[in-house]
Parts: structure tokens; sequence; C-alpha cells
């Protein structure tokens, strides 16, 4: 997989004000492999963030972002699907339930074998020391 330039589109899609794409420098670049140094400032973009990290087979960023309690247990091991191209993230909602939690859904789009596959989802997240976790989330 060759990552994107910093100056391409963020594969999150996300728009700026002027309704054109943000680089990922702008957006998620900021986010993956700086989780020290800046952490996603809500929970749509840690989700947004999350979903770039897949596109540029970031596990560590996952694995990393995932709430402590709900984290797969074979987390150092954990891995990412080979072969798995991400093709698009819709956001349908944001949804801030208090200053600690929020839910997001969405739909990625994205192909593994030659087959299409379409994960809708609605993500729950929880904030704990100023920082944005997954805690998991319903399918569709």
């Amino acid at each position: 997989m060759t990552t994107p330039a910093p100056t391409q589109p963020c594969p999150c899609g996300r728009l700026g004000p002027n309704k054109k794409p943000l680089t990922l420098a702008q957006c998620c670049g900021r986010y993956v492999g700086h989780l020290d140094d800046t952490p996603a400032p809500d929970a749509e973009a840690l989700m947004r963030s999350r979903y770039t990290a897949h596109v540029l087979c970031d596990a560590r960023y996952i694995v990393d972002t995932w709430y402590i309690a709900t984290r797969p247990s074979a987390s150092p091991e954990f891995e990412l699907e080979p072969g798995t191209k991400w093709l698009a993230l819709e956001v349908r909602d944001h949804r801030v339930i208090d200053a600690d939690h929020a839910e997001v859904e969405f739909v990625a789009r994205y192909r593994v074998a030659g087959r299409g596959v379409r994960l809708h989802e609605r993500s729950r997240f929880v904030r704990e020391d100023g920082r944005w976790y997954y805690v998991d989330g319903d399918t569709r």
C-alpha cells in the first residue's frame, strides 16, 4: 500500500469550509502516528482517524485508540486483514451524549478478496483523561 502524500485528500473524505476535501496533513494526518502529541479532539475526529489508520494499515493506532476495557485481548498482535482496499467513508451522525460520551454513525465501504463490503455501524466513544477512545459499536 502506498501512503498518500500529506497534500493529497484525506482518506476519510472530510470537507473543509469551502466544501473542498481537506488534505491528509490538515485532517487525520495530524492524529494518526501522533497520538501522544495530538489526540483527536472529539469522537467524530477519532472515528475518521481510525478509518484513515485502516487505509494506511496502521494497526498500532487502531489498538491504541481502542478503550482498554473493550480492546481485543490479542491487541499486541492485532492485525488488519491483508489485501483490504478501503473505498469510502460516510459519516451519518455524530451525537454528543455528555462531555465524556459520544456516538458516531457511519458507513465504510471496502473490498477484500474481490468482494465488496459495506460496514454500517453506530460506534460508542468515551473520553478518559482528556483523550477519546473507541469503545464498541452496533452494526446494521
